[in-house]
């Protein structure tokens, strides 16, 4: 510190278990009371005055506050991925003659295929929209 720079006095109060802890700490060779409650202050004033768990849960938080913007996004695009193709296939579909015993079958066994197929991904941990996963066919 240079020798220019005045020192201003503060009075506190402690209460005995906090002032045993000081002296305690001021007993050890080049320490003294103002310089560990100086070191203490400004370590608390050098984190703002947050509590250490915060310090230690501020980088999560902000990890998972990412990870839910994302989710929130992919959300987005998959419930506007999917309207989309309703709308279509509401569309393509709106003007077909009613379908009879065998059209009615066909859908009934693809429904089927693309439910296992939706389980087999889900299973494996694939995504369809990932371009590093191999289109598996619809006959599985």
């Amino acid at each position: 510190m240079p020798i220019n720079q005045r020192k201003v006095r503060h009075q506190l109060f402690l209460d005995a278990a906090t002032t045993r802890r000081l002296e305690a700490l001021a007993e050890k060779p080049g320490m003294n009371k103002s310089a560990v409650l100086a070191e203490a202050l400004v370590a608390w004033l050098n984190r703002r005055a947050t509590t250490e768990l915060d310090d230690q849960f501020a980088h999560r938080l902000n990890r998972i506050s990412a990870q839910l913007n994302r989710i929130e996004r992919d959300q987005h695009i998959l419930l506007e991925s999917l309207a989309l193709f309703v709308r279509l296939t509401l569309l393509r579909d709106a003007h077909m003659p009613e379908p009879d015993a065998a059209t009615l079958a066909l859908a009934r066994a693809r429904f089927e295929q693309f439910v296992a197929q939706v389980g087999r991904h889900l299973a494996k941990g694939d995504q369809s929209l990932n371009p590093n996963v191999k289109e598996e066919a619809i006959n599985g």
